[in-house]
């Protein structure tokens, strides 16, 4: 806690400065929480204006009355289907790796010989970005790609088999990505739950599948759901990977591949704001039911107790 200003002096007179850090203190409030003001023009600036500049550019189309875009949207089946195409590559990329994360992140949380280099190993795709993976997917999935040399030379097919500029590479893309994100989060919850429960339950006679399933699986679902919610939102807002390893006119023209053919090649700026609308809209559906299940599979695992 900062000490209250010392007055002044008898007989001199307090400074601007001097007078409010004395009413300041007289409140209770603390100075250094003007540091946080930068903070808030940041997210005022870089967040919450574009989020209202759009959302009231949404309502203003070129033609039609306010609602006129959205209407026009799931009128298109073209345009609406984006939707069922973007979920149906990132909610199975999103939960596969959530479920892959599991198994390895408990093994990782222990101690042994060489755990910092595979942690590494395990996060290094997480630094090479979108284009840099799409790269690496054309050159080793690819019709020439060492992986359909390998199948050919092998005579386990007949032909090179189609992996890229389809949904294949899409999810693959997400999954190489995506994996490492997830990968940290569950290991940081895993972390934090104490060992010494598996232990106690373990001189019951508990196997390890028992003990993770009653008493660690219980304990990491809030976290798991959470890991669920961020990892979800990096794969439905895709973009690089549908167009670089995907089929960006077809199988996977996902929904930000028609927000951003309305914004940047038919410049209707209106239209695009209420596709990326409706874009949000459905994040926070799917948010909404996952977090709406783990409360009420928390509140069963406890018993009802808050």
């Amino acid at each position: 806690m900062t000490s209250p200003p010392t007055a002044p002096p008898a007989g001199r007179p307090r400074s601007p400065r001097a007078h409010w850090q004395h009413r300041l203190a007289e409140r209770g409030i603390d100075r250094q929480l003007w540091l946080l003001v930068p903070a808030l023009l940041f997210v005022v600036l870089l967040f919450l204006y574009p989020f209202f500049y759009g959302l009231g550019l949404s309502f203003q189309p070129t033609k039609g009355g306010p609602f006129s875009d959205y209407a026009r949207f799931f009128g298109d089946a073209y345009e609406r289907d984006t939707i069922w195409i973007t979920l149906r590559i990132a909610l199975p990329a999103a939960v596969l790796n959530v479920v892959a994360s599991v198994p390895i992140a408990y093994r990782m949380r222990g101690r042994f010989r060489g755990k910092r280099l595979i942690t590494i190993l395990l996060v290094v795709p997480i630094t090479l970005g979108t284009v840099l993976t799409a790269q690496g997917l054309l050159n080793f999935l690819g019709p020439t790609g060492w992986f359909n040399r390998v199948l050919l030379a092998l005579h386990l097919a007949d032909e090179p088999v189609r992996l890229i500029h389809n949904y294949w590479g899409v999810f693959f893309s997400l999954i190489i990505t995506g994996f490492p994100f997830a990968f940290l989060l569950v290991l940081s919850y895993l972390s934090g739950i104490d060992p010494t429960l598996e232990r106690a339950a373990a001189t019951l006679g508990a196997g390890w599948w028992q003990r993770f399933r009653t008493i660690t699986l219980p304990l990491l679902m809030p976290g798991l759901a959470t890991t669920f919610c961020l990892t979800f939102v990096l794969a439905f807002s895709v973009f690089p990977s549908a167009v670089l390893v995907g089929n960006p006119a077809g199988e996977t023209r996902v929904i930000s591949i028609a927000a951003y053919q309305a914004a940047y090649e038919q410049y209707d700026y209106p239209y695009a704001s209420a596709i990326a609308v409706i874009m949000g809209v459905v994040e926070l559906v799917i948010i909404a039911l996952v977090l709406a299940a783990r409360s009420r599979l928390y509140t069963g695992s406890t018993g009802g107790k808050g």
